[in-house]
């Protein structure tokens, strides 16, 4: 199990490194993380819900992601409160204190699928959840220590030397953490390191030292790990560099609850386009061509929030300029006359005006759509993806359907003028026929990579790279 000092310190990146490798090696293996928190998700071959790195993980190992691989997946609405999905289904809604007393259940759930993982696969890739030292939440706990504790599996702990205090960071959680937690970590790895590793050798010789356990490696920081789509929302606030080669500009509005953000990741990778993510408290930038409205968890909320941050007067602005927009999911629902929650499945029970850029409402209900979704789009352009909503959106604009599905039902609404679109579909980019129709439509140039032997081969040289500066042998023969 592979846990860390904190997020973001590459527990879910070094997890699907190694099952990469050890597959390469002719093993058959396993992701799994217990409990992860993610708005960030992927739709399973078993017709789930899991977190989006664990998906990739999945991939990485050369097997099809399964809702066991995550059985337990918080979707935050909130910032108190989660929709709590297990199994790859909504089982609840819970605010973080009620959630707390859920745990002792859902660890049943979590054992599971843990055991069924154990007998397909010669090894289990476990990932932690968050820092194995937030002892205010030991109690209880599924996703790391407590996990680690109830299946008797040996830890590896990860910290993080890109954000400074490596050596307080993994020397403080030995010393907070209880005896007999410790007692399960056989080794560390520092992640991120950047320079001359013969500087860093005496640090790991101290954090040994102290700690009593083995250093398994100091991993240098793996610049094309920014291709591979990224699961937490920290990642929205890495830094970017601009495209000076670029043909097109697209806008994207950083919402409080966005979700399924991985849908921008193909068009990151195209040189011809430059994707600009903007925080509110700066404004959508005025030569933008096209301007999408990703997912969300909490579509009313995020209306509220882009209004707020003027984003509704940056949009309205573009359009009068001729700009196009592309709503996806929550985007989608944005983009129209009416969001209606009158079961209070967001919060209130309520109605509020959309941004009017399409004629259509939207009915938000608590059952959930999960499926895969193949067809073509109105210009005749093929898209493989898939649906992962709640809500109904009809209305006049649906009379001319963004897409057709391959079984011939209508999908997702366009303006008279084809400039605004919205759709349910979420992977739209990650399809080459889809991305290079959307370049046309920018009049950017082709599209020049394809995206998924982009991601095939990060995988594979994240593998080799990890494979460079881990033991893999020695991590084998530490597994249970």
């Amino acid at each position: 199990m592979f846990q860390g000092t904190g997020s973001d310190v590459g527990k879910s990146l070094i997890v699907a490194g190694l099952a990469r490798a050890f597959a390469n090696r002719g093993l058959t293996v396993r992701p799994f993380k217990p409990q992860n928190m993610s708005n960030n998700a992927a739709v399973t071959v078993d017709g789930g819900e899991i977190g989006r790195a664990q998906a990739l993980q999945a991939r990485a190992a050369r097997t099809q992601a399964s809702v066991h691989m995550n059985p337990v997946l918080l979707k935050p609405q909130s910032e108190t409160g989660s929709q709590v999905v297990v199994h790859g289904r909504v089982y609840a809604t819970a605010k973080a204190a009620a959630y707390q007393e859920m745990k002792p259940d859902l660890m049943r759930f979590v054992q599971q699928s843990f055991a069924r993982l154990k007998n397909e696969a010669d090894l289990v890739l476990v990932e932690g959840a968050g820092s194995a030292s937030e002892i205010n939440l030991r109690r209880n706990d599924i996703a790391n220590m407590g996990f680690a504790r109830a299946a008797a599996v040996p830890v590896v702990l990860i910290g993080d030397i890109d954000r400074g205090g490596v050596i307080a960071s993994l020397v403080g959680t030995r010393a907070v953490i209880d005896p007999e937690d410790a007692a399960l970590i056989r080794g560390f790895l520092v992640n991120k390191f950047r320079g001359d590793p013969a500087l860093f050798a005496d640090g790991m010789g101290e954090i040994a030292r102290a700690t009593g356990w083995q250093a398994l490696g100091l991993v240098p920081f793996f610049p094309d790990a920014r291709l591979l789509p990224a699961e937490d929302a920290l990642a929205l606030d890495a830094p970017r560099s601009v495209n000076p080669g670029a043909h097109a500009c697209i806008a994207v509005p950083v919402l409080p609850h966005i979700a399924n953000f991985d849908d921008l990741d193909p068009l990151d990778a195209e040189p011809a386009l430059d994707v600009v993510r903007v925080r509110p408290g700066r404004a959508l930038p005025g030569d933008a061509d096209l301007i999408i409205l990703p997912g969300s968890k909490a579509t009313i909320a995020d209306l509220a929030a882009l209004r707020a941050a003027g984003f509704d007067v940056d949009i309205a602005a573009h359009v009068r300029r001729g700009g196009k927009v592309l709503g996806l999911c929550g985007g989608y629902q944005l983009l129209g006359r009416t969001v209606s929650d009158p079961d209070g499945i967001e919060g209130a029970r309520t109605s509020v005006a959309g941004l009017g850029l399409l004629d259509v409402a939207t009915t938000i209900s608590a059952s959930k759509k999960l499926e895969p979704a193949h067809g073509e789009t109105h210009d005749g352009a093929p898209f493989s993806g898939y649906e992962m909503h709640m809500g109904v959106t009809t209305g006049a604009d649906c009379a001319r359907p963004f897409a057709k599905l391959a079984d011939g039902s209508p999908e997702g609404a366009m303006s008279a003028d084809g400039r605004i679109v919205g759709t349910y579909i979420h992977g739209l980019f990650a399809d080459d026929r889809q991305r290079a129709a959307w370049l046309a439509r920018l009049e950017a140039g082709p599209a020049v990579i394809v995206y998924e032997h982009l991601v095939d081969d990060v995988l594979d040289r994240l593998a080799a790279h990890l494979a460079a500066h881990i033991d893999l042998d020695r991590l084998l023969r530490l597994s249970r």
